[in-house]
């Protein structure tokens, strides 16, 4: 009797052991297995170009304008008659356009496009922005360095609209604009997915980078310099498989976006961007 208790002990206490063992290796196997990943990054670090498929900045412009130049007082005429918007709605808009950071950086042309861009609606949209961002701002980089133009504000020493990028800015060179590259090539990316909205598109893409010379940031030679480089690395990212597998995923969402009606919110941001962007700037080409 003692010997069959002792038998069927045994067992149980192999059973246990062997229960037990199975779910340790389930709970490593489970452990080590690969967590699935977002399929569209809130944000995703890299462009979509190499460097040597970039745009390059020192072969397609021109140095900046030269001391005593006319050019250059041009660009110090439209410096000094901005200096007058502080304070307005616009100057609050081109504050408001100082920012890069995602998602916030992606609402910029919601309005001209019609649809809040967001991370729930809107993700290949977003990655899509994102990315382009990267690769229009990496195609003012060489420029930048090599020609390192001051500011306007280190210049004039009046404020900037944006103060906490203070010590930054003075490190980046002035020539060409990095945040007008970067609105001109979400425009015309934009505009191309969404063709009924295209003028809206471009002005605003247009006013993102007239809001540096609002900013007291950019000179206007630096603004022009940037549009033609935005221009450029869309034309390069036509060439990546990548970029148009996520313009034509990017054109469904906007349309299905589209059918949603605005929030209160967003019209009301709509509207107040409205009015800050019928300013006239003065001296702008």
């Amino acid at each position: 009797m003692l010997q069959r208790i002792t038998c069927r002990s045994h067992r149980i206490l192999v059973s246990v052991a062997m229960a037990a063992l199975l779910l340790g290796s389930s709970i490593a196997s489970a452990q080590h297995k690969p967590v699935a990943k977002e399929s569209v990054p809130a944000n995703d670090a890299r462009g979509y170009l190499e460097q040597q498929q970039l745009p390059d900045s020192l072969q397609l412009l021109q140095p900046p304008p030269q001391e005593g130049s006319a050019a250059l007082a041009n660009d110090e005429a439209v410096a000094k008659a901005m200096l007058a918007l502080r304070g307005t709605p616009r100057w609050e808009l081109a504050a408001r356009d100082a920012v890069l950071h995602f998602p916030t950086a992606a609402t910029h042309l919601s309005c001209a496009l019609g649809v809040q861009i967001d991370q729930a609606s809107t993700p290949h949209l977003m990655r899509l922005l994102e990315r382009s961002m990267r690769d229009a701002s990496a195609s003012t980089r060489a420029a930048k360095a090599r020609y390192q133009r001051p500011r306007p504000f280190m210049r004039n020493g009046q404020p900037m609209c944006s103060p906490g990028d203070d010590a930054a800015l003075r490190k980046n060179g002035s020539y060409p604009s990095g945040h007008t590259a970067i609105g001109w090539t979400w425009a015309l990316i934009l505009s191309e997915i969404a063709p009924a909205h295209r003028d809206a598109l471009l002005a605003r893409g247009r006013a993102f980078g007239d809001s540096r010379l609002v900013c007291n940031v950019h000179w206007q030679s630096d603004v022009i310099q940037g549009r033609m480089l935005g221009a450029a690395t869309v034309a390069a990212l036509h060439s990546n498989p990548a970029f148009e597998k996520d313009l034509v995923v990017a054109r469904r969402e906007i349309e299905k976006a589209r059918a949603k009606h605005p929030t209160a919110a967003a019209t009301a941001r709509c509207n107040a961007e409205s009015t800050a962007l019928r300013t006239v700037l003065p001296g702008v080409m």
